[in-house]
């Protein structure tokens, strides 16, 4: 079994401005992050990584318009990334099922752990550790904002 540094995945939020994050991303094992500058390639890069390194293995194959692009794969090294300017989260997926990811993510700044179900949980876990990290004392962010 692979240890728990090759299951994590670390989140490293720069700026969080009208819903949209940016960051650099990296699994706790890389030595080196990648920039993302939306939600949606920050999704990209960690399944792209997942499905990379077959661990965890996907239960499903992800149905795409066209066929995706091949890139490289980064060797897997020992990482000593500084934190996120905004917040950092330490992603643990264990299960890759119905099209999604199972897993925890821990928050270090607020000394918070959830376990999440799906992508879309995890996302508003994220959003809402994002949003009391940017207004602090104003509690977590509504799910629907108008």
């Amino acid at each position: 079994m692979k240890g728990e540094r090759t299951r994590t995945i670390m989140v490293y939020v720069d700026s969080y401005h009208d819903g949209v994050l940016r960051g650099r991303v990296a699994r706790a094992c890389d030595r080196e992050t990648r920039p993302f500058q939306s939600l949606c390639e920050l999704l990209k890069i960690v399944e792209h990584s997942l499905d990379t390194t077959k661990y965890p293995q996907s239960f499903e194959k992800l149905r795409v318009f066209g066929e995706p692009r091949c890139r490289t794969v980064r060797k897997e090294q020992e990482h000593n990334h500084k934190q996120g300017e905004l917040a950092t989260f330490a992603i643990r997926i264990l299960f890759r099922q119905n099209a999604s990811w199972q897993g925890s993510v821990f928050w270090p700044e607020g000394k918070l752990e959830e376990s999440f179900r799906s992508v879309l949980e995890l996302i508003f876990l994220m959003d809402s550790a994002l949003h009391y990290s940017s207004n602090p004392g104003k509690g977590a962010a509504p799910i629907y904002s108008s």
